[in-house]
């Protein structure tokens, strides 16, 4: 057994959030009038991004 695909993917997974968030960074930036995108408006865009459905907490209700 590779030991190394878990990791390997693991990191995959890790780049493809970075770039994701790198993305929607960029639409922020571009859709700002401001020559650079404000303190607040970086915390919005990376704060209130939904998260993977592998990191939210299971409620009561689902797992019955």
């Amino acid at each position: 057994m590779d030991h190394t695909t878990g990791s390997a993917l693991g990191h995959d997974r890790t780049a493809l959030d970075e770039i994701e968030l790198t993305g929607e960074l960029m639409i922020a930036a571009t859709d700002s009038p401001a020559e650079r995108l404000p303190t607040d408006r970086i915390d919005e865009v990376l704060l209130h991004r939904p998260r993977p459905a592998a990191d939210r907490p299971v409620s009561s209700a689902a797992a019955d």
